[in-house]
């Protein structure tokens, strides 16, 4: 916990300076709960209550356990851009205490809306929530919101507040552009994006390029069998460093036409897909680094809906569901962190019912 608590300590508390309980021992109970499958402030207090005993013989409580306003405040006002930095810090020092060899070589930029935490009246406007996701370690590394600026605004603003060095950020074609490439190619990383008709000049060009490429390019071809389908997937790369100059895109020296033909009881879907990247990675490699990105699909934005039960959160008002998507997304980094076989659920319900289980997935965060 001692990493936890100096990181989150700097986090300034947005309520009065005679405000009874700590901001950190908020946040923990808070974490502790959604370990243990909370998932409001009500279950959050009732999980303090139930298990005050054994909290604190981690914290001090000297004021008790907080209650279900007092955890609903918390996260209302909370600076969401400071807990974010904060979560940010927290990943950082953990990919580093695993070793220069464990961080993420692939990191996946994608949103996901809070279908149920809209403002009244706006329905149709859900907040979307802009992640970073680690593939190699299968966790979210970074997260904010997009604002009016939309999903390609925030994913600039999240990658500038990261150290990219050694990585490859994947994306699909919304983060196609000029800016995103930049400052990537400026925080040390390198880029595989997807590319389509939003860029509708670049991608006249990169066709042509392949059509004609000849023996210039190089290809690969796998065919896999699962799940009841059969996927052939080919790929061509083709070097095309003068379109950095031509298209205003830092970094841009390759790009990639890669093919996939599914076959499901007997029908045949056929997608072709382009790509533009900032390294000539080799076929296989390419086509590894476009298959890892779907992983944030998988491993995250699935989990958070069927674990978490984030679309049906309905937590509406100020900075509450930015903060508490943020603190889902520390959950599940953190039982991931736990080296238990069991799915993230059979975690959860552990952790609630094992308290040896429940202090040693604490214990993670350091």
């Amino acid at each position: 916990m001692g990493k936890f608590k100096k990181i989150f300590r700097r986090l300034p508390d947005p309520r009065a300076d005679n405000a009874r309980h700590d901001l950190v021992e908020v946040l923990v109970i808070a974490l502790a709960a959604m370990l243990c499958g909370a998932e409001s402030c009500v279950e959050m207090a009732q999980f303090g209550e139930n298990k005050e005993a054994l909290l604190r013989t981690i914290l001090e409580l000297k004021h008790g356990v907080p209650s279900h306003d007092t955890f609903t405040r918390v996260f209302r006002r909370l600076d969401p851009t400071a807990l974010e930095d904060a979560f940010i810090r927290f990943m950082a020092a953990f990919g580093r205490a695993l070793g220069a060899g464990a961080g993420p070589s692939v990191l996946a930029v994608d949103g996901k809306s809070l279908k149920c935490a809209y403002e009244k009246g706006r329905a149709h406007m859900p907040p979307m929530m802009v992640s970073v996701w680690g593939t190699q370690m299968r966790m979210t590394f970074a997260q904010t919101q997009a604002g009016e600026g939309g999903e390609a605004e925030a994913a600039i603003a999240l990658l500038q507040r990261l150290s990219l060095a050694g990585c490859v950020v994947t994306a699909d074609a919304i983060h196609c552009d000029r800016r995103t490439v930049e400052t990537i190619k400026q925080r040390g990383g390198d880029y595989v994006i997807a590319l389509k008709l939003n860029q509708r000049k670049l991608h006249a060009r990169v066709a042509g390029l392949i059509d004609a490429a000849g023996s210039r390019a190089i290809s690969a071809e796998t065919d896999e069998d699962g799940h009841g389908r059969h996927e052939r997937r080919s790929i061509l790369v083709v070097a095309a460093p003068a379109l950095a100059r031509e298209h205003g895109f830092k970094g841009l020296t390759t790009v990639a036409r890669i093919v996939s033909e599914r076959t499901i009881d007997g029908k045949t879907a056929r997608e072709e897909r382009l790509f533009i990247a900032s390294r000539r990675f080799a076929p296989f490699d390419f086509l590894d680094i476009v298959r890892k990105h779907w992983d944030i699909e998988n491993g995250s934005h699935w989990q958070q809906d069927v674990v978490f039960h984030e679309d049906l959160a309905r937590n509406r008002k100020d900075n509450s569901p930015r903060n508490l998507a943020l603190l889902r997304r520390l959950t599940a980094n953190i039982l991931k962190m736990t080296p238990d076989k069991a799915s993230t659920r059979g975690k959860r319900l552990k952790a609630a019912w094992n308290e040896g289980f429940f202090l040693d997935a604490l214990t993670h965060m350091r």
